[in-house]
């Protein structure tokens, strides 16, 4: 028997439903502009002239300065609505790449980078904001959709990135086209972004007001899932093609595909992730991710050749793919359950900074413990700091009540509201 379908009186508006399309498209925009930048960090190295031992000190003040963005960004929705911080970063964020390829000394790179590191925290804290507070508004799991629409962009960043070292194109003349287009796309989706919940869009309001976070020692179990989640994905963004090469035996054409075999994996997690959700609930998909994440980092450790480790990267890519979204969704809808719809703004602020955490950790542990042991052995690390999530998959659930919404139907998992919902 067939769950009874919702009555079209009933179904999501059009302003959610034009929100979250122009959400889907702030995301993707994002993805192509992050992995246009990672992607090209040698040829940026080489354009500048900066040194092998100035680099890591580069690469790293990017993740420092976008978890000082979050930070702001977590005071700053107090008194602006996530959508207009949205609106107002996403062009700079975009300009800030085609600084990086245009500038003409270290001196001028190194403030590009720095503005793109806090534009970007602030970007990726106040998309995650808005993607809280529509999944709360449509009473169902939309979250993963929205990071799939990213993994799309990286897919075709990565993709012209390619093209662009294919055909020996300047930076400059890489990121001018791309950026060109891209900034008026964010300016004109930013038109129908929604803020707060539906009953507020509904009503013409501006959307709940920023309150008081989650208490931070309430919130450290996602913190800690979070942070461990981008370890993974930062050893696979910057040890898997090393790996694929210098340990597997694979050859240099080779060892370029993990990366994009992880993105292409992440994106199609993403895509049927959110009927997952819904069908089985946030905690039974974590878990499972989590285990297939883990069994990706033990089939890589143990892999006899290459191609084995190319299973272990798509199984990675598979698993930890539903992590990072869930940890929002769980820490908004805590955020509502204890202190109201506009407490979630701030508490995904708060959380956002240990994606950067992870991210400047990742990289440097797996290459530190590479070096003094061995590249197998490191990769058994963040296997372990995933299982980690095992431990604290409760917090991915939520209180019984049902969301007592319009949009909700009978066999539909709780994920968007608590005992508390509107």
């Amino acid at each position: 028997m067939t769950a009874p379908q919702a009555p079209a009186s009933q179904a999501p508006g059009a302003p959610l439903r034009h929100g979250r399309v122009s959400l889907s498209l702030s995301f993707f925009v994002q993805g192509v502009v992050f992995a246009l930048l990672v992607t090209r960090i040698p040829a940026i190295q080489v354009r500048y002239g900066i040194s092998d031992g100035l680099l890591p000190v580069f690469l790293a003040a990017v993740p420092v300065l976008a978890g000082a963005g979050s930070v702001g960004t977590e005071h700053l929705v107090r008194r602006v609505r996530p959508s207009v911080v949205l609106r107002c970063v996403q062009p700079v964020v975009c300009l800030a790449l085609l600084a990086v390829g245009s500038v003409g000394s270290v001196a001028q790179v190194a403030v590009a980078l720095g503005v793109f590191g806090l534009s970007v925290g602030a970007l990726d804290a106040s998309m995650n904001m808005l993607g809280v507070s529509l999944q709360r508004a449509y009473g169902r799991s939309i979250m993963l959709g929205f990071h799939a629409a990213y993994s799309l962009g990286g897919i075709v960043g990565a993709s012209l990135a390619w093209a662009g070292a294919h055909w020996k194109l300047p930076l400059g003349l890489l990121y001018g086209p791309v950026v060109a287009l891209l900034i008026p796309l964010a300016l004109v989706v930013g038109r129908w972004f929604v803020d707060g919940d539906e009953r507020a869009a509904a009503g013409g309001a501006d959307g709940a007001k920023a309150g008081t976070p989650v208490a931070m020692r309430l919130l450290l179990p996602l913190c800690l899932v979070m942070a461990f989640a981008y370890i993974g994905d930062s050893t696979v963004s910057n040890w898997s093609a090393k790996y694929l090469q210098d340990v597997l035996g694979g050859s240099e054409q080779l060892a370029t595909l993990p990366y994009n075999v992880y993105m292409v994996t992440t994106l199609l997690g993403r895509t049927v992730g959110d009927l997952g959700v819904r069908r089985f609930g946030p905690v039974a998909v974590v878990r499972t991710g989590t285990v297939v994440a883990a069994a990706g980092f033990a089939v890589v450790a143990a892999a006899p050749g290459a191609w084995v480790g190319m299973a272990g990267f798509t199984l990675l890519g598979l698993g930890l793919c539903v992590i990072v979204p869930q940890t929002f969704a769980a820490a908004g809808r805590q955020a509502f359950e204890e202190h109201g719809p506009g407490a979630s703004d701030t508490t995904v602020a708060r959380l956002n900074i240990f994606n950067y955490v992870g991210f400047l950790i990742g990289s440097p542990l797996v290459g530190a413990l590479g070096d003094a042991w061995s590249y197998r052995g490191a990769m058994l690390v963040p296997m372990a700091l995933v299982l980690v999530t095992l431990v604290h998959a409760r917090s991915f659930g939520s209180a019984p009540a049902r969301y007592g919404d319009d949009h909700e139907r009978s066999r539909t998992a709780d994920v968007g509201r608590g005992s508390n919902g509107l």
